[in-house]
């Protein structure tokens, strides 16, 4: 039977002092590791604006509809038969052109008697004067007596009298005669014929004949609720605002399919009262249309510059976050940690949001990074930029930058793992 001694005390000793420093040694280990976990992480970027006030233009997008500059409906002002249409229909058509040809046989006739009558008034006339003159030596010589050289003073008058009024017929009978030839009142596109050859107009009515419309330069009527309209006026007269000038007021339009029209318009007036059904006000703006483009009775949108504000606070409207409490921003504090603002925001200006209450110059707004952090947690800010953000990440590292906390967690945890792979073989089974 083979017997084993026991261990000096001296070896005993020794153990146990190690054992017990092995321990601290792990100790040390396990608080290294504790020392760099998630709360040692470096600071999440974001990227921030800092706020700062600028000059803004206070664009207001309303409905209109369009409408020709001037309407002249050709009528026919003289009884008849029409004996030809000479426009072709939808051309352009100058002041003065003709349009139409009545029969004009009837009113020449009634002028041809007008001429005679005339010619008859004159003669009368003649005759009345030369016997006046007659008279008017005789009745000095008293040769004759006054109440004859009165007589015929009186028939003088009468037969000028009756000149003048057959020359007036004569002219109205003109007029007529010009009215059997219809001609365009104005200069514009004139529309389909409303009667053809053979068709008897003017019979105790003037019968429409065709419509010219001018559609260069066009017309919008837009309308704007009366409330938005006391506002803005409310807004003016604290000086918060700064009313354009007479005819400074940039008007741009945009069309059914959202494109802009190439030529910029001008507010024209609006209106002093406001419409009892609608409650809104009307305006009108006046807009180029040397190629005949924009047409009568269409309905666009346009965007009218209506005010001026010299201290406007605006955000990219990714940095504002809308929700059951209100509207809010994450700003970068002076101690370099997150806080929730909560703003006012109530206008829209392309793809920024005009903030009237909240913010104040100088604040670091964070655009970018929102969904990494929290209120209270440390960040690194950023400059933050517009072309930067709009620019998409390489194919190949379709994340990098945009969470570095979870890139670094990833990449530390991937090389554990291969390094695992790759001593597997040479372990003992």
């Amino acid at each position: 039977m083979i017997s084993v001694s026991p261990l000096p005390r001296l070896t005993r000793i020794t153990l146990a002092i190690s054992s017990v420093a092995l321990a601290v040694a792990l100790a040390g280990c396990g608080d290294k590791s504790v020392a760099q976990g998630p709360g040692a992480m470096p600071p999440a970027e974001v990227s921030v604006i800092t706020v700062a006030p600028t000059s803004l233009a206070i664009t207001t997008e309303l409905p209109g509809r369009l409408e020709a500059s001037r309407v002249a409906q050709v009528r026919a002002r003289a009884a008849g038969i029409v004996l030809k249409r000479v426009f072709r229909e939808g051309s352009d058509v100058k002041s003065g052109d003709v349009l139409y040809r009545i029969d004009p046989a009837p009113f020449q006739a009634t002028y041809a008697s007008t001429e005679a009558a005339v010619a008859k008034a004159e003669a009368t006339q003649l005759q009345a004067s030369l016997k006046a003159q007659r008279y008017k030596p005789l009745v000095e010589q008293n040769a004759v007596s006054k109440q004859e050289y009165d007589d015929v003073v009186a028939a003088q008058k009468q037969t000028t009298a009756d000149v003048a009024a057959a020359r007036a017929a004569r002219q109205s009978a003109g007029l007529n005669l010009s009215y059997a030839t219809v001609t365009a009142p104005i200069s514009g596109r004139i529309g389909r014929a409303q009667v053809t050859e053979g068709a008897l107009v003017g019979q105790g009515e003037a019968t429409p004949l065709a419509t010219i419309q001018q559609i260069d330069p066009v017309y919008v009527n837009l309308t704007q609720s009366s409330a938005d309209a006391l506002r803005l006026q409310r807004a003016m007269a604290s000086g918060k605002l700064k009313s354009l000038g007479q005819g400074q007021a940039k008007v741009t339009l945009v069309t059914e399919d959202g494109r802009e029209h190439p030529q910029a318009g001008k507010l024209l007036f609006s209106e002093v009262s406001v419409d009892e059904s609608s409650g809104a006000v009307s305006l009108r703006a006046e807009f180029p249309n040397p190629d005949h483009f924009l047409l009568p009775g269409m309905y666009v949108r346009a965007r009218l510059q209506q005010a001026v504000n010299d201290q406007a606070i605006t955000v990219p409207q990714q940095a504002v976050v809308r929700g059951p409490e209100g509207t809010s921003v994450m700003v970068v504090g002076s101690d370099g940690k997150v806080a929730t603002r909560a703003i006012k925001a109530d206008t829209a200006q392309g793809d920024r949001w005009i903030v009237s209450d909240g913010l104040k110059a100088g604040d670091q707004v964070i655009v970018e990074g929102l969904q990494k952090i929290k209120p209270g947690a440390p960040v690194k800010a950023m400059p933050w930029t517009k072309a930067a953000a709009n620019q998409p990440p390489p194919a190949s590292q379709p994340n990098v930058g945009a969470n570095p906390g979870a890139d670094a967690k990833t990449s530390a945890g991937a090389k554990p793992a291969a390094s695992d792979s790759a001593q597997k073989p040479g372990q003992k089974t």
